[in-house]
């Protein structure tokens, strides 16, 4: 577990965008699964691609796209286990990965950006590929 202190600037930097933080499993579930309309949820973490190009990018999205989802939602990997671990069930077949950047809608997977789709991108790139997914399916 990373200490709060480290990781609290990474939270802020999602939650300031108006992003809801899930730390419990059933809050995952409640969410994904109840909610109408689309949801993004972005499982952050500390690791340099995250602060690089994930949280700036889903940033650059939002502020850049027509379309956005309904409700905006962030775990964090290596901090709130056990929502990180319902988050990746819902995810799946996709191995766990993080950061990653998921679109559901009505509680079904519509879109997955994982971790090597992250890395070696920078935040427009990433920006700019989920413009498109909240284009087609928001």
């Amino acid at each position: 577990m990373y200490p709060e202190q480290l990781v609290a600037p990474m939270r802020q930097e999602l939650t300031t965008a108006g992003f809801t933080e899930l730390k419990t499993p059933e809050q995952v579930e409640n969410l994904v699964k109840n909610e109408k309309g689309t949801t993004l949820l972005v499982i952050n973490s500390v690791c340099g691609c995250a602060a690089g190009a994930a949280r700036p990018g889903v940033k650059w999205a939002l502020l850049n796209s027509g379309k956005k989802p309904a409700h905006l939602t962030t775990v964090f990997a290596g901090v709130d286990k056990e929502a990180v671990s319902k988050a990746r069930e819902l995810t799946l077949p996709y191995p766990p990965s993080s950061p990653a950047i998921a679109l559901f809608k009505d509680g079904e997977l519509l879109h997955f950006v994982e971790r090597h789709h992250i890395e070696g991108r920078n935040a427009q790139m990433i920006g700019q590929h989920l413009v498109e997914v909240f284009e087609e399916f928001c």
